[in-house]
Protein backbone atom coordinates (compact mmCIF):
# COMPACT_ATOMS: atom_id res chain seq x y z
CA UNK A 1 0.00 0.00 0.00
CA UNK A 2 1.11 3.28 -1.09
CA UNK A 3 -0.16 5.70 1.28
CA UNK A 4 -0.31 8.40 -1.16
CA UNK A 5 -3.10 10.85 -0.39
CA UNK A 6 -3.98 14.18 -2.97
CA UNK A 7 -2.46 16.51 -0.64
CA UNK A 8 1.17 14.26 -1.25
CA UNK A 9 0.23 13.77 -4.81
CA UNK A 10 0.13 18.06 -5.40
CA UNK A 11 2.99 18.80 -3.67
CA UNK A 12 5.02 16.23 -5.76
CA UNK A 13 3.69 16.67 -8.92
CA UNK A 14 1.43 19.63 -8.58
CA UNK A 15 4.27 22.05 -10.63
CA UNK A 16 5.05 19.57 -13.55
CA UNK A 17 1.32 18.69 -14.04
CA UNK A 18 0.05 22.25 -13.57
CA UNK A 19 -2.04 22.08 -10.89
CA UNK A 20 -4.24 24.29 -8.83
CA UNK A 21 -6.69 23.74 -6.50
CA UNK A 22 -9.81 25.40 -6.76
CA UNK A 23 -12.37 23.84 -4.09
CA UNK A 24 -11.91 21.10 -1.45
CA UNK A 25 -9.57 21.56 0.30
CA UNK A 26 -10.45 20.00 3.43
CA UNK A 27 -10.38 17.11 1.27
CA UNK A 28 -6.55 16.46 0.82
CA UNK A 29 -5.99 14.22 2.81
CA UNK A 30 -7.90 11.77 0.98
CA UNK A 31 -6.31 8.44 0.03
CA UNK A 32 -5.42 7.76 -3.92
CA UNK A 33 -5.73 4.01 -3.43
CA UNK A 34 -4.27 2.76 -7.16
CA UNK A 35 -2.19 4.08 -9.94
CA UNK A 36 -5.26 3.90 -12.25
CA UNK A 37 -7.07 6.96 -13.36
CA UNK A 38 -10.69 7.04 -15.83
CA UNK A 39 -12.84 9.86 -17.21
CA UNK A 40 -16.30 9.95 -15.74
CA UNK A 41 -18.42 10.45 -19.07
CA UNK A 42 -20.57 7.50 -18.54
CA UNK A 43 -21.56 8.07 -14.94
CA UNK A 44 -22.35 11.78 -16.23
CA UNK A 45 -24.46 10.79 -18.89
CA UNK A 46 -26.33 7.86 -16.31
CA UNK A 47 -24.66 4.88 -16.73
CA UNK A 48 -23.15 3.87 -13.22
CA UNK A 49 -22.28 0.37 -13.11
CA UNK A 50 -19.20 -1.02 -13.41
CA UNK A 51 -17.73 2.46 -12.81
CA UNK A 52 -14.28 2.93 -11.09
CA UNK A 53 -15.45 5.70 -8.53
CA UNK A 54 -12.44 4.87 -6.47
CA UNK A 55 -9.58 6.61 -9.06
CA UNK A 56 -8.79 9.76 -10.20
CA UNK A 57 -11.59 11.24 -12.17
CA UNK A 58 -10.06 13.34 -15.37
CA UNK A 59 -12.89 15.85 -16.93
CA UNK A 60 -11.41 16.66 -20.09
CA UNK A 61 -13.13 19.17 -22.90
CA UNK A 62 -15.49 16.46 -23.70
CA UNK A 63 -17.16 15.86 -19.99
CA UNK A 64 -16.96 19.74 -19.66
CA UNK A 65 -18.98 20.65 -22.85
CA UNK A 66 -21.79 17.71 -21.92
CA UNK A 67 -22.53 19.45 -18.95
CA UNK A 68 -22.73 22.67 -20.24
CA UNK A 69 -24.86 21.49 -22.71
CA UNK A 70 -27.33 19.67 -20.30
CA UNK A 71 -30.46 21.90 -18.11
CA UNK A 72 -29.07 23.56 -14.64
CA UNK A 73 -31.23 20.53 -12.91
CA UNK A 74 -29.63 17.66 -15.22
CA UNK A 75 -26.60 19.07 -14.87
CA UNK A 76 -26.73 19.53 -10.74
CA UNK A 77 -28.50 15.77 -10.86
CA UNK A 78 -25.26 14.23 -13.42
CA UNK A 79 -23.00 16.54 -10.56
CA UNK A 80 -24.51 14.20 -7.41
CA UNK A 81 -24.61 10.78 -9.36
CA UNK A 82 -20.40 11.38 -9.67
CA UNK A 83 -19.83 12.55 -6.46
CA UNK A 84 -22.00 10.33 -4.97
CA UNK A 85 -18.92 7.80 -5.11
CA UNK A 86 -16.12 7.79 -3.50
CA UNK A 87 -13.67 10.25 -5.62
CA UNK A 88 -10.01 11.04 -4.24
CA UNK A 89 -10.17 13.89 -6.75
CA UNK A 90 -11.51 15.34 -9.62
CA UNK A 91 -9.08 16.90 -12.63
CA UNK A 92 -10.39 19.43 -15.36
CA UNK A 93 -7.78 19.65 -18.05
CA UNK A 94 -7.15 22.52 -20.06
CA UNK A 95 -7.48 25.16 -17.73
CA UNK A 96 -11.06 25.36 -18.45
CA UNK A 97 -13.46 26.57 -15.99
CA UNK A 98 -16.12 23.94 -14.40
CA UNK A 99 -19.36 24.38 -14.36
CA UNK A 100 -21.02 26.23 -11.16
CA UNK A 101 -22.77 23.18 -10.05
CA UNK A 102 -19.79 21.06 -9.99
CA UNK A 103 -17.82 23.85 -7.90
CA UNK A 104 -20.58 23.63 -5.24
CA UNK A 105 -21.49 20.49 -5.04
CA UNK A 106 -17.18 19.43 -5.07
CA UNK A 107 -17.15 22.48 -1.98
CA UNK A 108 -19.74 21.16 -0.20
CA UNK A 109 -18.63 16.90 -0.46
CA UNK A 110 -14.94 18.02 0.30
CA UNK A 111 -13.75 16.33 -2.96
CA UNK A 112 -11.28 18.41 -4.16
CA UNK A 113 -11.11 19.59 -7.18
CA UNK A 114 -7.96 20.61 -9.02
CA UNK A 115 -7.56 22.40 -12.67
CA UNK A 116 -4.61 21.50 -14.93
CA UNK A 117 -3.17 23.87 -17.66
CA UNK A 118 -2.20 20.88 -19.50
CA UNK A 119 -4.27 19.14 -22.45
CA UNK A 120 -5.86 16.50 -21.70
CA UNK A 121 -3.72 13.93 -23.62
CA UNK A 122 -0.51 15.43 -22.18
CA UNK A 123 -2.13 15.24 -18.94
CA UNK A 124 -2.71 11.39 -18.88
CA UNK A 125 1.39 11.55 -20.61
CA UNK A 126 2.64 12.66 -17.30
CA UNK A 127 0.50 11.37 -14.86
CA UNK A 128 0.68 7.33 -15.66
CA UNK A 129 4.26 6.70 -15.32
CA UNK A 130 4.31 8.24 -11.77
CA UNK A 131 1.49 6.50 -10.87
CA UNK A 132 2.69 3.24 -11.87
CA UNK A 133 5.66 4.00 -10.18
CA UNK A 134 4.47 5.27 -6.62
CA UNK A 135 2.21 1.73 -6.63
CA UNK A 136 4.46 -0.57 -8.33
CA UNK A 137 6.01 -3.85 -6.40
CA UNK A 138 8.79 -2.98 -4.01
CA UNK A 139 11.00 -4.33 -1.79
CA UNK A 140 14.52 -3.80 0.22
CA UNK A 141 17.59 -6.49 -0.42
CA UNK A 142 20.58 -6.00 1.52
CA UNK A 143 23.15 -6.15 -1.44
CA UNK A 144 25.10 -3.84 -4.12
CA UNK A 145 24.19 -3.26 -7.31
CA UNK A 146 26.56 -2.26 -9.92
CA UNK A 147 26.31 -1.23 -13.99
CA UNK A 148 29.13 -3.39 -15.68
CA UNK A 149 28.70 -3.03 -19.77
CA UNK A 150 25.35 -2.51 -19.91
CA UNK A 151 24.18 -5.33 -16.85
CA UNK A 152 22.82 -4.85 -13.65
CA UNK A 153 24.28 -7.25 -11.42
CA UNK A 154 22.91 -7.40 -7.64
CA UNK A 155 25.42 -8.55 -5.53
CA UNK A 156 24.35 -10.77 -2.64
CA UNK A 157 25.83 -12.71 0.25
CA UNK A 158 26.79 -12.31 4.04
CA UNK A 159 27.41 -8.84 5.69
CA UNK A 160 31.18 -8.73 5.44
CA UNK A 161 31.51 -11.18 2.29
CA UNK A 162 32.97 -8.19 0.15
CA UNK A 163 30.15 -7.07 -1.86
CA UNK A 164 31.07 -3.50 -1.30
CA UNK A 165 34.60 -4.06 -1.80
CA UNK A 166 33.85 -5.93 -5.11
CA UNK A 167 31.62 -3.01 -6.14
CA UNK A 168 34.43 -0.31 -5.65
CA UNK A 169 36.81 -2.33 -7.37
CA UNK A 170 34.32 -2.74 -10.55
CA UNK A 171 34.26 1.43 -10.10
CA UNK A 172 38.02 1.80 -10.17
CA UNK A 173 37.79 0.00 -13.63
CA UNK A 174 35.25 2.49 -14.86
CA UNK A 175 32.16 0.55 -14.01
CA UNK A 176 29.14 2.56 -11.83
CA UNK A 177 27.89 2.57 -8.58
CA UNK A 178 23.78 2.25 -8.41
CA UNK A 179 23.46 1.41 -4.65
CA UNK A 180 25.42 0.02 -1.80
CA UNK A 181 24.41 -1.79 1.02
CA UNK A 182 19.97 -1.26 0.92
CA UNK A 183 18.86 -1.67 -2.26
CA UNK A 184 15.61 -0.39 -3.43
CA UNK A 185 13.96 -2.96 -6.01
CA UNK A 186 10.66 -2.32 -8.01
CA UNK A 187 8.69 -4.16 -10.06
CA UNK A 188 8.04 -2.44 -13.54
CA UNK A 189 5.09 -4.19 -15.49
CA UNK A 190 5.90 -8.07 -15.38
CA UNK A 191 9.39 -8.91 -15.60
CA UNK A 192 11.49 -5.74 -15.07
CA UNK A 193 13.21 -4.79 -11.75
CA UNK A 194 14.58 -1.46 -10.90
CA UNK A 195 17.19 -1.42 -8.70
CA UNK A 196 18.28 2.10 -6.79
CA UNK A 197 19.90 3.20 -3.47
CA UNK A 198 18.00 4.90 -0.36
CA UNK A 199 17.35 8.20 -1.19
CA UNK A 200 19.50 9.44 1.95
CA UNK A 201 22.65 6.83 0.97
CA UNK A 202 22.56 7.44 -2.71
CA UNK A 203 25.88 7.38 -4.05
CA UNK A 204 27.85 6.90 -0.60
CA UNK A 205 29.32 3.46 0.39
CA UNK A 206 30.60 1.74 3.55
CA UNK A 207 34.30 0.33 3.20
CA UNK A 208 35.09 -1.68 6.78
CA UNK A 209 37.81 -0.27 7.84
CA UNK A 210 37.34 3.19 5.97
CA UNK A 211 34.10 4.47 6.66
CA UNK A 212 31.39 6.10 4.78
CA UNK A 213 33.32 7.30 1.54
CA UNK A 214 31.69 9.60 -1.30
CA UNK A 215 32.07 7.84 -4.91
CA UNK A 216 30.73 10.50 -7.22
CA UNK A 217 33.43 13.20 -5.12
CA UNK A 218 35.86 10.49 -5.52
CA UNK A 219 35.23 8.99 -9.08
CA UNK A 220 33.66 11.85 -10.98
CA UNK A 221 29.89 12.01 -12.11
CA UNK A 222 30.45 8.93 -14.35
CA UNK A 223 30.81 7.06 -11.47
CA UNK A 224 27.12 6.52 -10.37
CA UNK A 225 24.30 6.23 -11.90
CA UNK A 226 20.70 6.86 -10.33
CA UNK A 227 18.73 3.47 -11.17
CA UNK A 228 19.65 0.74 -13.19
CA UNK A 229 17.66 -2.62 -14.28
CA UNK A 230 18.74 -5.75 -12.15
CA UNK A 231 19.09 -8.74 -14.41
CA UNK A 232 22.12 -10.98 -12.79
CA UNK A 233 22.55 -12.01 -9.19
CA UNK A 234 25.61 -12.83 -8.05
CA UNK A 235 25.88 -14.60 -4.84
CA UNK A 236 28.82 -14.13 -3.18
CA UNK A 237 30.03 -16.90 -0.65
CA UNK A 238 33.13 -18.74 1.22
CA UNK A 239 34.56 -21.46 -0.32
CA UNK A 240 33.50 -24.72 1.09
CA UNK A 241 34.41 -28.35 -0.08
CA UNK A 242 31.16 -29.60 0.52
CA UNK A 243 29.23 -27.64 -1.60
CA UNK A 244 28.95 -28.41 -5.67
CA UNK A 245 29.31 -25.85 -8.03
CA UNK A 246 28.78 -25.21 -11.43
CA UNK A 247 31.08 -25.74 -13.59
CA UNK A 248 30.14 -25.82 -17.29
CA UNK A 249 27.19 -23.57 -17.66
CA UNK A 250 24.77 -25.71 -18.28
CA UNK A 251 22.85 -26.06 -14.65
CA UNK A 252 22.15 -22.54 -14.68
CA UNK A 253 20.36 -21.79 -11.25
CA UNK A 254 17.61 -19.03 -10.43
CA UNK A 255 16.37 -16.63 -7.73
CA UNK A 256 13.19 -14.89 -7.64
CA UNK A 257 12.66 -11.30 -6.72
CA UNK A 258 8.64 -10.18 -6.28
CA UNK A 259 7.96 -12.67 -8.47
CA UNK A 260 10.25 -12.53 -10.83
CA UNK A 261 12.59 -15.12 -11.81
CA UNK A 262 16.55 -13.88 -12.40
CA UNK A 263 19.46 -15.98 -13.20
CA UNK A 264 21.91 -16.52 -9.97
CA UNK A 265 25.93 -17.07 -10.11
CA UNK A 266 27.22 -18.98 -7.18
CA UNK A 267 30.73 -17.57 -6.53
CA UNK A 268 32.49 -19.01 -4.13
CA UNK A 269 35.83 -17.00 -2.62
CA UNK A 270 38.59 -18.35 -1.78
CA UNK A 271 42.53 -16.75 -1.76
CA UNK A 272 43.49 -15.19 -5.07
CA UNK A 273 40.64 -15.03 -6.63
CA UNK A 274 39.86 -12.03 -9.02
CA UNK A 275 36.88 -11.66 -8.36
CA UNK A 276 36.27 -8.16 -10.31
CA UNK A 277 37.22 -9.87 -13.91
CA UNK A 278 34.46 -13.00 -12.84
CA UNK A 279 32.34 -10.23 -12.42
CA UNK A 280 32.85 -8.56 -15.30
CA UNK A 281 32.98 -11.81 -17.32
CA UNK A 282 29.27 -12.68 -15.71
CA UNK A 283 27.93 -9.36 -16.86
CA UNK A 284 29.61 -10.26 -21.16
CA UNK A 285 28.48 -13.78 -21.03
CA UNK A 286 25.03 -12.49 -20.01
CA UNK A 287 24.84 -10.04 -22.86
CA UNK A 288 26.25 -13.26 -24.81
CA UNK A 289 23.07 -15.09 -23.99
CA UNK A 290 20.86 -11.97 -24.77
CA UNK A 291 22.10 -11.87 -28.15
CA UNK A 292 21.56 -15.66 -28.68
CA UNK A 293 24.67 -17.13 -27.88
CA UNK A 294 25.22 -19.83 -25.18
CA UNK A 295 28.72 -20.96 -25.04
CA UNK A 296 28.60 -23.78 -22.65
CA UNK A 297 25.19 -25.35 -24.60
CA UNK A 298 27.16 -24.69 -28.04
CA UNK A 299 30.16 -26.05 -26.43
CA UNK A 300 28.07 -28.98 -25.20
CA UNK A 301 26.54 -29.67 -28.74
CA UNK A 302 29.96 -29.54 -30.39
CA UNK A 303 31.39 -32.71 -27.58
CA UNK A 304 28.19 -34.61 -28.64
CA UNK A 305 28.50 -34.54 -31.93
CA UNK A 306 32.11 -35.17 -31.95
CA UNK A 307 31.90 -38.54 -29.57
CA UNK A 308 28.51 -39.44 -31.87
CA UNK A 309 31.08 -41.83 -34.11
CA UNK A 310 32.54 -43.92 -31.46
CA UNK A 311 29.45 -44.05 -29.95
CA UNK A 312 27.90 -45.45 -32.80
CA UNK A 313 31.03 -48.01 -33.02
CA UNK A 314 30.88 -49.25 -29.96
CA UNK A 315 27.68 -50.09 -29.91
CA UNK A 316 27.78 -52.12 -33.42
CA UNK A 317 30.78 -53.77 -31.63
CA UNK A 318 29.56 -57.51 -31.21
CA UNK A 319 33.06 -59.41 -30.66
Amino acid sequence: MSGLTVGDFLDRKGASLSLEVLTGEEGLGRPIPGPDISSPGLVLSGYTERFPGSRIQVLGETEVSYLRSLAPGERQRAVATLLGFDVPCLVVTKAMDPPRELLEAASASGTPLLRSGLKTGEFYRRIKPYLEDEFAPRTAVHGSVADVYGVGLLFVGKSGIGKSECVLDLIERGHRLVADDVVIITRRGNDVLIGRGHELAKHHMEIRGVGIIDIRALFGVRATRQQKRVEVVVQLEEWSEQASYDRTGLDTDTTEILGVPLPKVRIPLNPGKNITVISEVIAMNHLLKYSGVDTARSFDQKLRRRLRPVREYLEEDNE
